[in-house]
């Protein structure tokens, strides 16, 4: 395969290819519009998509078969995954698969379980793809057939396909850049009949990451990579508090600095713009600024936490409710009470934030980043510059880690790159590059959290009622989501995983307060889970020992209206050897169960606890994610978010000091080392169900099962998040 040079490489059009005789290539796909439904409940909806041509499949005349990619790859291997999809029902062979990020277009790549927007997250990636790329792939298995059997003289049914060869039983043999020419002539099957679980050859199966090679040997092209013909770099100088402002700026010292080109104000702050990086960071130190405070965020994080305490003794919006739980729980033979705290966290994607935008001749402008909301991200460069849509171009890279970070409702590093490029008249092509610091101390956060229980049980240990109040600031109010995730107050991301519990509760009441503050918050890998999944799980776990019952068999006594949940539960039990006796002192286990978009998972920890700290000797995960298209890709995610979530389970935090963030690189916010990361086993449920997704429902249940161990091993309860390991040493 002849190398490219992504860089340069232009995005193709649709018509470039769809009965293009001159490429010899086709060009196949689907569209469905279907908005908001969790996919789970969407499979039937999506299994009706209508078969249309458009631009998922090209196959081109040296038998390549390149899949577009309408979703951004940020490490979790979701090419890897739409790929097997599709070559699967193509009847392809592995090694002449290909791959290319889709460009901007909601009318072709709208993320069907999001609505008419482009875009990843929630691990919809596979969900959303599955009935569509299986049926391009088949559709287009039935137009090579068609064009076969054409050009042999046999019936269509004689012609067999198998690992990218049509056959016939004459003899009679092609690969498909024979036909794909030909083939793109043909009437789309509006039905083509998809394979059977029986028939399936890469689906289910170990097949290399199809992003393996080119990260191995450095050819990947990620966003910090691009460089175009006389490119600029530009860094920002943001204010040290949230929501300040730019009241002057002394840029002599850095005007004066060679390679400097240029100095420009913009809504977020100072954009310095340089030949090269290192002379930007100089030039950007350079500058003399002051800041306007006086609609920043000056308190610090305890005391915006103290707040957060206060009000959660006070009544907030009812999120879901049954029965009188007041009653329940005055009448109760024992009474829980608990508290849990959640710090803010960063994001620490290995790749800062950066983008690229180039203006054309004709004034229309190339956007080069790890673009994760295409249809937002696209919105927000054409309006910072004052054209259509039409006239920006997304060309999607590689992504080295996202978590969340690049999906910002606002598409705020992208409106600070065309705000840049506007305020220098796009002289040259414009690379906007965060450092760690910037991102570590400019950014958007997880929301700090703060979570009251109080839980009866009966005399026989049954829980009565079930009373929780959460505080903490709303990611989706003020955002372009709030129609669709807002309803009467209520931020479905903020309560997810708690007010929808599959514990059966006989009476309970859920209650919400939207924090006010000036801290910019974002979803962070499983959003609300985050939080919610930790103090029910080590909640249920209190309730558990109080009521003198083993806690597996407690959680199953409540679960015996979710038995996929249920099956998690008891598969990672079994294979960590639950109810052993522990080999050594100090040692536990620790379990916890929970579901997240879609998908059941369930882990146990075997930790070492005691004035040493806590060490995870290993993590026993179950999971049930429908049909696992890639075993090996699905374990891979596991692993890594135990390795994402682990320190924040043991460590890290952001705070705010009078207003500024503290942690500013990994130093000071460190992420989990090889040395400390535990041996995780994960098993996958065998199933027949349409696909879920992965990439972050492993996250919520890690933080409960080693808090839960803890206990086991010391008889401690660390509630809140990271866990206080100095109260192990006596502190």
């Amino acid at each position: 395969m002849l190398k490219r040079d992504l860089t340069d490489a232009p995005i193709p059009s649709r018509r470039a290819f769809l009965g293009g005789a001159a490429a010899g290539a086709m060009l196949l796909a689907f569209r469905l519009d279907l908005k908001g439904a969790r996919a789970a409940e969407a499979s039937d909806a999506l299994s009706k998509a209508p078969a249309q041509p458009n631009a998922f499949v090209r196959i081109a005349a040296d038998d390549t078969v390149t899949v577009m990619i309408k979703h951004l790859d940020m490490g979790q291997g979701n090419t890897t995954g739409l790929t097997t999809i599709l070559a699967d029902e193509l009847d392809a062979d592995w090694s002449q698969m290909r791959v290319a990020f889709a460009p901007a277009d909601a009318k072709l790549y709208a993320n069907l379980l999001m609505g008419p927007v482009q875009g990843t997250g929630g691990s919809t990636a596979i969900a959303n793809s599955w009935f569509q790329l299986r049926k391009a792939g088949a559709a287009a298995r039935a137009m090579l057939v068609a064009a076969a059997a054409d050009k042999w003289g046999v019936p269509a049914g004689e012609i067999t396909v198998a690992k990218g060869v049509i056959s016939h039983k004459s003899g009679k043999q092609a690969r498909f850049g024979e036909f794909a020419e030909a083939a793109a002539a043909k009437p789309v099957p509006q039905e083509p009949r998809l394979k059977t679980p029986a028939e399936w050859t890469l689906i289910g199966q170990r097949v290399p990451r199809i992003d393996s090679a080119a990260k191995t040997d450095g050819t990947a092209i990620y966003s910090l990579d691009i460089r175009r013909p006389g490119q600029v770099t530009a860094l920002v100088a943001h204010p040290p508090r949230f929501g300040a402002t730019v009241k002057s700026v002394d840029a002599e010292a850095a005007q004066g600095m060679p390679g400097v080109v240029g100095i420009v104000t913009i809504p977020t702050g100072v954009a310095v713009i340089a030949r090269d990086t290192w002379t930007a960071m100089k030039a950007r130190e350079a500058l003399k600024i002051t800041w306007d405070d006086s609609a920043a965020e000056t308190r610090s994080s305890d005391a915006i936490l103290a707040e957060y305490r206060e009000t959660a003794k006070t009544s907030g919006l009812v999120a879901s409710q049954a029965g009188d739980v007041d009653g329940a729980i005055k009448g109760s033979a024992k009474v829980l009470e608990a508290e849990f705290s959640f710090p803010y966290l960063a994001h620490a994607a290995m790749e800062p934030l950066n983008a690229t935008i180039e203006r054309a001749a004709d004034g229309s402008f190339d956007v080069y980043a790890g673009c994760q909301i295409q249809t937002i991200e696209q919105a927000v460069v054409a309006a910072t510059l004052g054209v259509t849509t039409d006239r920006v171009r997304l060309h999607t890279q590689w992504a080295g880690g996202s978590f969340g970070r690049r999906a910002t409702p606002g598409a705020d590093y992208f409106a600070e790159a065309a705000a840049i490029v506007k305020a220098w008249d796009g002289k040259a092509p414009v690379h906007l590059v965060w450092t760690r610091e910037d991102d570590m101390a400019a950014g958007y956060y997880r929301p700090q959290v703060h979570h009251t229980v109080k839980a009866g049980l009966n005399e026989k240990g049954q829980i009565t009622g079930w009373r929780h109040t959460m505080v903490g600031k709303s990611i989706m109010i003020g955002s372009p989501f709030e129609a669709m995730l807002v309803k009467n107050g209520i931020d479905s991301t903020t309560v997810e995983g708690a007010s929808d519990t599959p514990y059966a509760l006989p009476a309970y009441r859920f209650e919400v307060h939207n924090a006010r503050e000036g801290v910019p918050v974002l979803w962070w890998r499983s959003v609300g889970h985050t939080h919610t999944a930790h103090v029910m799980e080590v909640f249920i776990d209190e309730l558990a020992h109080a009521a003198g019952s083993d806690s597996v068999a407690y959680r199953l006594s409540l679960l015996t209206r979710a038995p996929r949940l249920s099956g998690v539960l008891k598969l990672a039990a079994e294979q960590a050897g639950w109810g052993g006796k522990p080999s050594e002192k100090g040692r536990g286990l620790g379990v916890a169960v929970h579901e997240s978009f879609g998908s059941y998972v369930a882990m146990v920890a075997d930790v070492t606890a005691g004035e040493s700290g806590v060490k995870v000797n290993r993590i026993v995960a179950a999971v049930d994610v429908g049909i696992a298209v890639n075993p090996d890709v699905v374990r891979a995610q596991v692993e890594g978010a135990v390795g994402f979530a682990l320190s924040a389970v043991l460590r890290n935090r952001i705070t705010l000091k009078d207003g500024v963030v503290q942690e500013r690189n990994f130093d000071s916010y460190q992420p989990t080392r090889i040395s400390e990361m535990p041996r995780v086993d994960v098993h996958i449920v065998p199933s027949e169900v349409a696909p879920t997704g992965i990439g972050e429902p492993g996250v919520p249940v890690l933080a409960p099962a080693i808090a839960n161990a803890v206990f086991a091993a010391t008889g401690q309860r660390l509630r809140s998040l990271p866990l206080d390991l100095s109260s192990l040493r006596g502190a």
